[in-house]
């Protein structure tokens, strides 16, 4: 029983390898470069039309047992080394041309169904060789419309020409014209070289005429150069002596200003001091006539009232005792007000005179 367990095990085992084996056989995983073609079938395009195969480019795929079959066909550049001897251009001159052109598999839908049904399965050398001869022909239609001049000078051009007129060609066969570099053009009557001689002489010529005008320039720019700068130098030392002079002059009236604003200060200070002093004598002159007042007249003016005053109270004193009273306290009183206003008036005097000698 365990022998029978352990065969049907490996039968099982074997079974399942069977099944991936050939589900990895029915598999298909499609690169970027390349196409994947399942044919067997009929399949129809989008525009109608029916064909025994389908195109699939990347990812991945399942192909139908037993009723498909996948081939691949490669989308890499196949570089074309293109030689062209005896080229007639524009004008009857003979022309040999060398250039290098990278062709592939176009990848376009509609396009690249041609190149299936051309080369699937056949040797990239035979594309290779198929493109070559389709360029090379171009090559020479297009070098029969244009002069040696413009295939030599314009290779730009002369590429795009080729990529326009092959265009047609190219997408009847299903490849693509990704460049064309043109490497080298030349011809056997040294045609070329002699428009490079005589573009070269006439280069050296207009060199050589264009150094001497410049040269002649130069030498022009470099006198009118030295008029200019010596008279840009007499104008400027005639600027500095105008401003030199317009400065001594203003100096001069600055100096003349201040001499006179001096003086003026100088006589108002005189002037101040003199009135300064003519008060401060005419102040010392009235303390000294009110000293000479308080000391003198006051004092004499005081003994005359008392006298009147003695006189009317003894007169009075007769007739009544009270009023004589009265009369004496008026007396006094008259004479206290007389002393205090002689001393205020003193003091203001005082402070005057000591105020305007501080001023002076």
């Amino acid at each position: 029983m365990e022998i029978l367990l352990g065969f049907v095990g490996l039968g099982l085992g074997a079974l399942a390898l069977g099944l991936l084996v050939f589900f990895k056989s029915m598999l298909f995983v499609g690169r970027p470069d390349e196409l994947l073609i399942f044919s067997g079938r009929k399949y129809k395009l989008p525009d109608g039309h029916e064909v025994g195969y389908r195109v699939v480019h990347g990812g991945v795929v399942w192909r139908v047992p037993l009723l498909e079959k996948v081939d691949r066909m490669d989308l890499g550049t196949i570089p074309i080394e293109l030689t062209v001897a005896n080229a007639y251009s524009k004008g009857g001159i003979p022309l040999a041309l060398h250039a290098i052109a990278n062709v592939k598999v176009s990848s376009k839908e509609g396009v690249r169904n041609n190149a299936i049904e051309r080369f699937l399965g056949r040797n990239p050398n035979e594309i290779k060789q198929v493109a070559k001869e389709s360029l090379e022909g171009h090559l020479r239609g297009i070098i029969a419309r244009l002069t040696p001049e413009e295939v030599n000078e314009d290779r730009l051009k002369f590429a795009d020409e080729l990529v326009r007129e092959a265009g047609d060609d190219f997408d009847k066969l299903g490849l693509a014209l990704d460049t064309l570099k043109v490497q080298s053009v030349s011809d056997d009557v040294s045609y070329l070289d002699s428009i490079g001689r005589e573009r070269l002489a006439n280069v050296l010529s207009q060199a050589e005429i264009a150094e001497s005008s410049a040269k002649a320039d130069a030498e022009e720019a470099q006198a009118q150069f030295s008029r200019d700068g010596q008279v840009a130098n007499e104008q400027a030392e005639n600027l500095i002596r105008q401003r030199e002079n317009e400065l001594r002059r203003v100096v001069a009236e600055l100096e003349g200003r201040a001499k006179a604003e001096e003086e003026r200060a100088e006589q108002a200070a005189l002037a101040a001091r003199s009135r300064s002093e003519f008060k401060l004598q005419e102040i010392r002159a009235k303390l000294e006539h009110l000293r000479l007042m308080s000391d003198v007249v006051l004092p004499a003016e005081a003994e005359i009232a008392e006298s009147n005053a003695k006189a009317d109270a003894e007169e009075a004193q007769a007739e009544s005792t009270r009023e004589g009273q009265v009369a004496n306290e008026r007396a006094e009183a008259m004479i206290k007000q007389r002393e205090n206003e002689l001393r205020k008036v003193k003091a203001d005097l005082e402070a005057s005179a000591k105020a305007e000698e501080e001023r002076a």
